[in-house]
């Protein structure tokens, strides 16, 4: 049987912590920042960890 291929996308968005969480950047903060808030801007640049809920998923694109 062939191996399995990991997903090239999530290798690329998503990386794993210490203790096995996935760690994740925001969103939003590349363009049209005239109308964001200096402090909505500044929260985005810090990253964050993905959802339990979807941590299973990312997981599986993970794994190779």
């Amino acid at each position: 049987m062939p191996k399995m291929k990991s997903n090239s996308g999530a290798k690329k968005r998503f990386k794993l912590t210490g203790s096995g969480k996935i760690k994740r950047e925001k969103a939003y903060a590349s363009h049209i920042l005239t109308k964001k808030s200096r402090k909505r801007k500044r929260d985005l640049h810090q990253s964050t960890l993905v959802s339990p809920q979807d941590a299973p998923r990312v997981h599986r694109m993970l794994q190779a």
